[in-house]
């Protein structure tokens, strides 16, 4: 009998042991609820679509300045379909969903000539905006197909030290058919998308104060 309790003892040593060496605990873990589990992957799942819809790169000033460029040649280039009698609300489609973020989150769109409906949370609503023929949106008369024939950016500041967003402020400059000169107030946030295009989420625009109309 005392031989084999000294076996005994000897086994639950080597198995202490080897439980120590692999990490492993004798000791139950708590395991955790539906709500925390399916709270746990919905956060994974919401990362891995931030990752599949951004680029992790962080945004440059010139990376601004060309996304500037880009947007102002596409007003210009959805007048000039107008003008042409061609598709230009398919233009300003293509123009709506290559230049804002729609797609990826919420979009803030406060545009210049709005007064009803101020605010543009949908892609619908923007396309109204710069090119009309909504009835929802009854005081939009197509500001992209005025049309324009030059857009230039004169930025006060553009601040990147988010990396991640990109925000820029300053004034724009229309020009329309007869050589006159629109000044208009900005504010634009971009981000970037996985293609490593410049969107944007956040735009602002008014005309600059007036005390003469008060």
């Amino acid at each position: 009998m005392k031989a084999l309790s000294t076996s005994i003892s000897k086994i639950t040593l080597v198995l202490t042991a080897a439980l120590v060496t692999t990490g492993c605990s004798a000791v139950a873990k708590p395991q955790m609820s539906n709500a925390t589990a399916s709270s746990a992957t919905s956060l994974q799942a919401k990362a891995l679509d931030n990752t599949l819809l951004y680029s992790d790169e962080c945004i440059t000033e010139r990376e601004v300045v060309n996304a500037q460029k880009m947007w102002g040649n596409g007003i210009v280039r959805i007048g000039s379909v107008f003008t042409n009698k061609g598709d230009y609300s398919a233009e300003a489609a293509d123009f709506i969903q290559d230049m804002y973020g729609y797609d990826l989150s919420s979009v803030l769109f406060k545009p210049t000539l709005a007064t009803n409906d101020q605010f543009r949370s949908s892609f619908d609503a923007a396309l109204s905006y710069f090119v009309g023929g909504n009835d929802a949106y009854a005081e939009d008369k197509g500001f992209a197909i005025k049309p324009y024939t030059n857009v230039k950016f004169d930025n006060v500041g553009i601040i990147n030290n988010s990396c991640r967003m990109a925000v820029a402020m300053g004034n724009y400059f229309f020009t329309d058919t007869s050589g006159g000169e629109t000044k208009v107030e900005y504010t634009f946030a971009y981000v970037k998308d996985s293609d490593g295009d410049l969107r944007i989420v956040a735009h602002q625009s008014s005309l600059p104060y007036n005390p003469t109309s008060n």
